[in-house]
């Protein structure tokens, strides 16, 4: 049973496509994989061999998110952001898992689109 609390105000957008990250300076680069996004922060994960950012240090992320359509096709939409490192977990003896808190909230809600579209289509469905 789950006692802990929910402190997520919104949903997350999980899917995996390139993220490329460095420190605030643009001199050190590397790829890393999304996890998930919200408007305000990402999760993603990198190798621990490659330059991986320590909590509270400030990065920059760019990525793209997928914008879906009425018609279940999707567009990808990049984004330039920069934040700071809220956390880095280890997954295993090769991966890191960082998320980041971005300075500027995207214009949209990743996650929600989604929900936002089915809603929709049921609602547009009747028997």
């Amino acid at each position: 049973m789950d006692t802990q609390e929910n402190r997520r105000t919104e949903a997350r957008l999980r899917y995996h496509w390139p993220v490329w990250y460095g420190d605030s300076c643009g001199q050190s680069i590397s790829q890393g994989q999304m996890v998930d996004v919200s408007s305000a922060a990402a999760a993603f994960t990198c190798y621990s061999h490659d330059y991986c950012p320590d909590p509270s240090q400030k990065i920059t992320a760019r990525f793209s998110v997928p914008c879906y359509g009425d018609d279940d096709a999707f567009e990808m939409s990049s984004f330039t952001r920069m934040g700071n490192v809220s956390r880095v977990e280890r997954v295993n003896d090769h991966l890191n898992r960082v998320v980041l808190q971005f300075w500027e909230p995207l214009d949209f809600k990743p996650g929600e689109q989604q929900q936002s579209r089915a809603l929709t289509n049921v609602a547009a469905w009747s028997p």
